[in-house]
């Protein structure tokens, strides 16, 4: 099975800043790799802390809703309610990214540890709630910015249902 590499996530960032001489392009890039490292991580204050006032997120393909919190307050309930779910395990497989002074976009494969608890409380029949079970779908990411750096949302495109069938995709212990 899949073992998730979180380091992954950023490894496509590192590699363009490695290379980038615009200052502007270099912020945007430094302050995605913040973000994304506080969400590996779980750090709240440090995610909330590379977002812009008023943040729009938009998961396209989630009808449900619960995955596109706008303003400041939501966003900050959506990512405490993903920190408490055990999920930040995740690995962001990157292989195109595209950078301006406005936008990044990321594109990969996003693959993700959930706990078998947090999947049964959803109503997931998995065979052993103390594991973990890996969700993997292709993602294409747009991290829009303001003017002064900040991040503001994202607006996310998944192909497929990462979910589906993830009761056979138990995670060897780590």
């Amino acid at each position: 099975m899949t073992a998730i590499d979180i380091t992954r996530t950023w490894a496509a960032v590192d590699q363009r800043l490695a290379t980038e001489t615009d200052p502007v392009l270099r912020q945007r890039l430094e302050m995605l790799r913040r973000h994304m490292v506080a969400e590996s991580s779980g750090d709240l204050d440090g995610l909330m802390a590379t977002l812009a006032p008023n943040p729009s997120y938009h998961a396209y393909g989630d009808d449900s809703g619960a995955s596109s919190p706008q303003g400041m307050a939501a966003v900050r309930t959506f990512y405490e309610n993903f920190i408490a779910s055990g999920a930040t395990r995740l690995e962001f497989d990157v292989d195109r990214l595209v950078v301006d002074r406005h936008c990044i976009l990321t594109e990969g494969v996003m693959r993700m540890a959930w706990p078998g608890r947090t999947l049964a409380h959803r109503g997931v029949e998995v065979d052993d709630p103390d594991a973990f079970y890996l969700y993997e779908a292709r993602m294409a990411t747009l991290w829009p910015f303001d003017d002064d750096g900040m991040i503001l949302g994202e607006d996310t495109y998944t192909g497929g249902d990462g979910f589906a069938g993830i009761a056979t995709r138990k995670l060897p212990a780590t």
